[in-house]
């Protein structure tokens, strides 16, 4: 078997500044090679310059586990390492044109997200699930954006699992409720 190449390709959606992205990857007999980030492919593809990272983590979640949906004020790069998720994304930005749109997208290793600032970043691990998310800031407690509560009917997402909650998400306010609070600031 030689070496199969598959491109990077970027897709746009709904959200404004939120993109899916198809990893170059190259496969051959001993497994895959997943490009993550390359800024010159970024650049080649209009993508923004994300600068440098300063932060990543890589959360483990079991099947049915929801985590968000946060929308700090960094941007991220999240992806799935190992695994299998059902991403969300719900832009809460008072002056955004794509304000209360939701996106949903299919996760599995070479699919990855960019999410922009304040833009809810949320998903449901399907499978025993390792995701990595790169913030071009640090979080730290108190930090400017918002939250939404995941099961908000007026957002209409579909969670393909029964939900497992973690209490600080189950507490978080409605997508209107959030949008008030941010619009009022």
């Amino acid at each position: 078997m030689g070496v199969e190449i598959t491109e990077m390709a970027v897709e746009s959606s709904a959200i404004d500044g939120l993109f899916v992205i198809t990893m170059k990857q190259a496969r051959d007999e001993r497994g895959v090679v997943r490009e993550f980030y390359r800024r010159s492919s970024w650049l080649e593809h209009g993508l923004p310059d994300l600068g440098a990272w300063h932060q990543m983590n890589i959360t483990e979640s079991n099947p049915g586990a929801i985590r968000g949906l946060h929308g700090e004020d960094m941007n991220k790069l999240v992806a799935i390492v190992a695994g299998r998720a059902f991403g969300a994304y719900v832009d809460t930005r008072p002056e955004s044109p794509s304000l209360g749109q939701v996106v949903t997208v299919e996760l599995d290793a070479g699919v990855q997200v960019l999410v922009p600032k304040g833009v809810c970043n949320g998903f449901q691990s399907l499978t025993p699930t390792q995701y990595l998310y790169s913030f071009d800031a640090e979080w730290r407690p108190g930090m400017a954006g918002t939250a939404v509560h995941p099961l908000d009917p007026a957002l209409k997402i579909d969670w393909p699992m029964e939900p497992v909650l973690s209490e600080k998400d189950a507490a978080q306010p409605t997508f209107a409720q959030a949008v008030e609070g941010r619009a009022a600031r």
